[in-house]
């Protein structure tokens, strides 16, 4: 078992998933409730990451974060070292991936806030804020609680675009996937099969409680 590798996903799965709540509340609640022009093509660039494949969306992202690209250059010169193979460049990187599994089931979440209820928080002088702490973000939840779910669970799993950006080195970014693919590539079957039964434990586990409580949440509030 390699517990650099599975310490490293855990890692920037957590990262992910906090940096990303706050980023699927906003542009969630907003696809949500707002009608504009240019709405279907914002909702097709979220979900893109779902149909496009990890190499291609890899491969751009490894031209953007580049030396030789502006974005990679002017990270280069303040932190002093580049963004691509390093654990920063695949956390941002993690970031784009994930969008669509952090926003997604958080605008269906807001969707199904009736709109009466908030109109009504309104009319009571409820501020914007509090009105999205005290009404909006307890009856939409269920939607927030499976976007952070589904996003460390991804992140976990995720190969196609690690590989590209992170490359494979250890302890900085080599991931428990990039992991079980050297051990299949080194013959050695007993380390993969055990790092792979690991990793599907935890998704199963993270996906059935996000179910449970999904369920346990709802009827709450129903």
């Amino acid at each position: 078992m390699d517990w650099t590798a599975l310490w490293l996903s855990l890692r920037l799965g957590a990262f992910t998933v906090v940096l990303l709540l706050p980023v699927g509340i906003f542009v969630g609640r907003r696809l949500a409730y707002s009608d504009f022009a240019a709405k279907g093509l914002v909702e097709a660039l979220v979900a893109l990451p779902l149909v496009l494949p990890p190499t291609v969306l890899g491969f751009y992202l490894l031209t953007v974060f580049g030396a030789t690209s502006p974005i990679g250059g002017m990270w280069e010169a303040l932190a002093g070292k580049p963004l691509v193979f390093s654990f920063e460049g695949l956390l941002i990187a993690s970031l784009i991936v994930n969008l669509p599994f952090a926003i997604l089931p958080m605008q269906r979440g807001f969707e199904a806030i009736p709109r009466e209820v908030r109109e009504a928080a309104a009319c009571c002088g409820m501020s914007p804020w509090r009105v999205l702490g005290r009404i909006e973000l307890p009856l939409a939840w269920p939607g927030v609680l499976t976007a952070s779910v589904l996003s460390f669970a991804h992140t976990l799993g995720e190969f196609g675009v690690v590989l590209m950006v992170g490359g494979n080195i250890p302890g900085e970014t080599e991931t428990i996937s990039i992991a079980i693919y050297d051990r299949v590539q080194a013959f050695d079957n007993a380390a993969a099969a055990g790092m792979s039964a690991l990793l599907l434990g935890i998704s199963v586990v993270t996906i059935t409680l996000t179910f449970v409580l999904s369920r346990r949440i709802g009827r709450r509030l129903g």
